[in-house]
């Protein structure tokens, strides 16, 4: 069974940090792709960055620069490190996963704020709570 704990969420004020984690498990593969993603009440579900089963990354235009993803295979580990935070950082942060072949499927996944759609991960992780404040 594919597991996907997330942690390190918390309280910061604005031009803080946080380094989220992602401890996966259960995977018949290491390659896989990871990606992270934010929701807040009343908000879209936003695609926060991807990490790609060759080691590329991506990231939404927001948070460029600001937030690096990161692995430590030895730990089946994905961490977030996010930097200079703001206030509309402030959202529920969730960690996916897929095998790198089954990339270009599409999914919904249920968040505590409604919906993530028509994403490329199947599998995820419980969501860890971010705050930013001025």
């Amino acid at each position: 069974e594919v597991q996907l704990v997330a942690s390190g969420g918390g309280s910061v004020q604005a031009g803080g940090s946080l380094r989220l984690s992602c401890t996966v498990s259960g995977f018949t593969s290491d390659d896989r792709d990871m990606g992270w993603y934010r929701q807040a009440p009343g908000n879209e579900c936003e695609l926060v960055g991807k990490l790609y089963s060759d080691g590329s990354t991506t990231y939404m235009a927001s948070v460029k620069g600001r937030f690096t993803i990161s692995q430590d295979n030895a730990k089946n580990t994905v961490y977030l490190q996010m930097n200079s935070l703001n206030p509309e950082d402030t959202a529920k942060y969730y960690c996916a996963a897929d095998l790198a072949r089954d990339r270009g499927n599409e999914y919904s996944h249920r968040t505590m704020s409604g919906w993530c759609k028509n994403v490329d991960f199947y599998y995820w992780g419980q969501g860890t709570q971010v705050t930013v404040s001025s």
